[in-house]
């Protein structure tokens, strides 16, 4: 049975580590204007995480993108084979850094870990990632409740609303880490966030496997170029700051 950081290791060529610094979100680390310590998205919705960390860039048609779409769709081996290595990266990343996480969102750690439904109710039922975040991740597996469902609610598609979810019970002051496998705009994780913090958690920070850029958009093709190649397991993107 291959390791842990074998199975990650598989990733590393193309893992790409967010970085703080001018010209980057400060929240979500997207590209932006150096005039900008935010993107458009992140100013105009509301902020309901206390704190957000990627584990990676997400290159749009890279290969990390076709992992992040294939572990749901492709099926059979292959799909598994993606899960796996997946949740292989989940547990190294969470391993090294989730206590930089808590930290900079002013908790000692987290007591539930939670995962994002997916916008569309039937498909939930089946997603993997409830799968991958309780039970083959072993930093989150104890700690793992799938509280959060998709709302009956119309929404339009990547639009913050705090009645997209539903949450299964009161959360009693809580501390939770809140997992994603795409932040693209961040719509429905903040979202998740709300209803969390409505339903009586104390606070709420998430972290995404990739944060989804698209090179065609501005310079960030340059940006993406200038990045260190080779990925660091010893730092994250809050950490790094």
């Amino acid at each position: 049975m291959p390791t842990v950081a074998e199975l990650s290791g598989a990733y590393e060529n193309f893992l790409l580590n967010p970085r703080p610094s001018p010209g980057v979100c400060r929240r979500c680390f997207t590209f932006v204007d150096p005039d900008y310590t935010t993107c458009y998205p992140c100013r105009q919705q509301s902020q309901m995480l206390e704190r957000y960390v990627p584990v990676s860039y997400s290159v749009a048609h890279g290969q990390l993108h076709r992992a992040l779409a294939g572990y749901k769709r492709a099926g059979g081996r292959t799909a598994r084979r993606f899960q796996l290595g997946l949740a292989a990266v989940l547990w190294r990343f969470l391993a090294g850094h989730e206590a930089c996480l808590a930290a900079t969102a002013g908790v000692p750690a987290f007591d539930l870990v939670t995962t994002v439904p997916s916008g569309d109710r039937e498909r939930d039922l089946v997603h993997p990632l409830p799968e991958i975040v309780g039970q083959l991740v072993a930093p989150t597996r104890d700690r793992y409740e799938r509280v959060l469902a998709r709302s009956a609610k119309p929404v339009a598609e990547r639009m913050f609303d705090r009645e997209k979810c539903t949450v299964a019970r009161r959360l009693d002051d809580a501390c939770v880490l809140l997992v994603d496998d795409t932040w693209t705009t961040g719509a429905s994780a903040q979202s998740a966030a709300a209803a969390l913090l409505d339903a009586g958690a104390a606070v709420v920070a998430a972290v995404t496997i990739g944060r989804h850029v698209n090179p065609e958009w501005n310079d960030t093709e340059q940006r993406l170029r200038e990045l260190p190649r080779g990925f660091d397991w010893d730092i994250c993107g809050v950490h790094a700051a």
